[in-house]
């Protein structure tokens, strides 16, 4: 595993994407601990796709239409479903004062999906993955296990990085319903603007 890895790893992870904006919106309004459940769960959903590039199931995105339109639109589906239980009374954005397991555990299932129904992200460890591994070599199947493992573990911590800083701004949106309010929007608005540019997307 060499520098140009990790230096390309952790320019990937810190660009905002579905991951980073779940985290920061959690972080915002539950706080940090919920902020890395979240951080988590999104870990978690990388697990499937570095599965399936590593024994090679991702080719099917490149080789069947319906394979990766099933998945986008199962993607786009909760997208949009994240949009609409952001904006709702009782949503993921509101603030609780409970902070009881099962909530905590419905974060990180939510954080797991997003990563899961989306079919870009195993063509990106199918063309990632495998520019830093020698085919040849005897033991490619465990360097890349072993280079995916890192790319989760930069993930987790650079998530972790975004919900810490969000969680910090907690106490103020607490204090301020109105601007709770706009931020729902605004997080809602996003989510099903990804929904949409991800329908609209190709291979």
């Amino acid at each position: 595993m060499g520098i140009e890895f990790l230096a390309t790893s952790i320019a990937v992870i810190l660009l905002p994407g579905i991951g980073v904006l779940y985290c920061i919106a959690i972080g915002l309004g539950r706080g940090f601990n919920a902020s890395l459940m979240a951080a988590i769960g999104c870990t978690l959903g990388i697990v499937p796709a570095a599965i399936a590039s590593i024994i090679g199931l991702a080719a099917i995105f490149h080789t069947s239409a319906l394979a990766f339109q099933v998945v986008k639109y199962l993607g786009v589906l909760y997208m949009l479903y994240m949009a609409w239980n952001i904006v709702r009374d009782g949503g993921a954005l509101d603030i609780k004062e409970e902070k009881n397991k099962d909530s905590m555990i419905r974060i990180a299932i939510r954080g797991t999906l997003i990563n899961i129904l989306n079919p870009k992200l195993s063509l990106f460890f199918l063309a990632f993955l495998p520019q830093f591994v020698d085919a040849g070599h005897e033991q490619a199947t465990q360097a890349m296990v072993m280079l995916a493992g890192v790319f989760m573990l930069l993930t987790f911590i650079v998530f972790t990085g975004y919900g810490l800083c969000a969680s910090l701004a907690h106490e103020y949106v607490v204090r301020r319903p109105r601007v709770l309010k706009w931020l729902k929007r605004s997080f809602a608005a996003t989510f099903g603007f990804l929904g949409v540019r991800l329908a609209l997307s190709e291979r």
